[in-house]
């Protein structure tokens, strides 16, 4: 179960990388507003990075397997 962790995260990170790539390269050749875009991506990425390190705490402390 935790290489499939792994790897949807893995996934996830790259489709992240791409979907930035896109869009700084269409602020740079101005086709889209990218100042606006940029704004709107950092508050998404702040909440998302808030909201993993609450699920890392629960899985962390509260779930946390004890061993025998």
């Amino acid at each position: 179960m935790n290489t499939s962790i792994k790897k949807i995260a893995s996934y996830f990170l790259v489709i992240m990388v791409l979907v930035f790539t896109i869009l700084a390269l269409l602020g740079i050749w101005d086709i889209i507003d990218y100042e606006n875009i940029i704004q709107k991506l950092l508050t998404t990425l702040i909440v998302i990075f808030c909201s993993a390190a609450v699920i890392l705490f629960v899985f962390s402390v509260l779930l946390k397997e004890k061993d025998n």
